[in-house]
C-alpha cells in the first residue's frame, strides 16, 4: 500500500520547537517533490514549504521564513520540518504531500499540483 505518514506534531509552548517527519511506505520518494501544508479550522489549506526531489530547491511561505526548515533524507525514505520559534498562529493540521517530478529541479507550491497526502498530524502551540 502506498502511503505517507507524518509524525511529530503535538502540543508546544509559543517559542518552542517540534520536529515533524513524513514516512513513505510502499514507495520511494527519489523522484517525488514533497511539500508541507496545513490548515487551521475554518481555513484553507496553505503551503507552507516544499522540497525539490534533489533537496537542492526549497520554498518557504514568507510567515515561516527563518524559523522553519525543511529537509529530506532518500536514503531514508523521509522528509523533515524542523520547526523553532513558534507561534500560536502556526497551531494547524499539518499534512506532507508527495507528487512525481523527476525531471524538475524546483517545487511545487500548491495543494492542487500534489497527488499523494498523509492524514495529518496536529500542531497546537499554546501557553
Amino acid at each position: 500500500q502506498l502511503q505517507l505518514v507524518e509524525s511529530g506534531g503535538g502540543l508546544v509552548q509559543p517559542g518552542g520547537s517540534l520536529r515533524l517527519s513524513c514516512a513513505a511506505s510502499g514507495f520511494t520518494l527519489d523522484y517525488y517533490s514533497i511539500g508541507w501544508f496545513r490548515q487551521a479550522p475554518g481555513k484553507e489549506r496553505e503551503g507552507v514549504s516544499c522540497i525539490s526531489r534533489s533537496g537542492g530547491f526549497t520554498s518557504y511561505v514568507d510567515s515561516v521564513k527563518s524559523r522553519f526548515t525543511i529537509s529530506r533524507d532518500n536514503a531514508k525514505n523521509t522528509v523533515t520540518l524542523q520547526m523553532n520559534s513558534l507561534k500560536p498562529e502556526d497551531t494547524a493540521i499539518y499534512y506532507c504531500a508527495a507528487v512525481l517530478r523527476p525531471l524538475e529541479t524546483a517545487c511545487r507550491k500548491f495543494p492542487n499540483e500534489y497527488n499523494r497526502w498523509g492524514q495529518g498530524t496536529q500542531v497546537t502551540v499554546s501557553s
